[in-house]
């Protein structure tokens, strides 16, 4: 039987078909895994930071690297953010060369300073080669990668999220929508019920 708090932060149970597939490189861990979290985020979301660093790292240690947990990061840049769809786009660019996690890592931790500034390549091609920066600012501004953004976008609008970070958990045909920052803590507990 499940916790109150089980039904408390996870009351919106949906049921649906397959999830969308990821669009580039922003997916990790096992697609065959038994549970499926597609994560809509924004890089200029305070909420978003918070949770990349406190929660979905060892997310990623606990659950996805040992294959019992299959992570789909999504771009929702948030209207109000003015520099979001810019940094999605670098982002979707880091993806296509393969270097989404280093570029998403670094667009959080320096998010203080491009939300300042509006240097988000400067801040997003930091991390990466001359020729991977190169390739990266080239890539960033095609349609191809806006396509990809406004994948990922419609993808969240089919799953009625308005706000981030919202993470869409699945197991088999059940969903958990979470929105808002949630601690690891809780979210581990919530996981852990699921395998029961």
């Amino acid at each position: 039987m499940r916790v109150a708090w089980i039904a408390a932060i996870f009351a919106c149970v949906t049921f649906a078909g397959t999830p969308q597939t990821a669009a580039g490189n922003k997916a990790l861990g096992n697609p065959q895994a038994p549970i499926r979290i597609d994560l809509y985020s924004d890089f200029q979301c305070p909420g978003c930071k918070w949770l990349h660093e406190e929660t979905i790292r060892p997310l990623i240690k606990d659950y996805v690297n040992p294959g019992k947990v299959y992570l789909v990061q999504r771009e929702y840049p948030m209207p109000m953010h003015a520099y979001a769809r810019e940094a999605a786009c670098y982002a979707c660019a880091a993806a296509k060369i393969g270097k989404y996690q280093i570029v998403g890592d670094q667009l959080f931790r320096t998010q203080q300073a491009w939300e300042k500034d509006g240097n988000v390549a400067g801040a997003a091609c930091s991390v990466l080669s001359a020729v991977d920066a190169g390739k990266v600012r080239a890539l960033a501004i095609t349609p191809e990668i806006l396509t990809m953004v406004n994948s990922d976008m419609r993808a969240g609008q089919k799953e009625a999220v308005n706000g981030t970070p919202t993470m869409i958990i699945t197991k088999f045909i059940r969903r958990y929508p979470v929105v808002g920052p949630v601690s690891y803590p809780v979210l581990r507990k919530f996981l852990d019920s699921l395998f029961e």
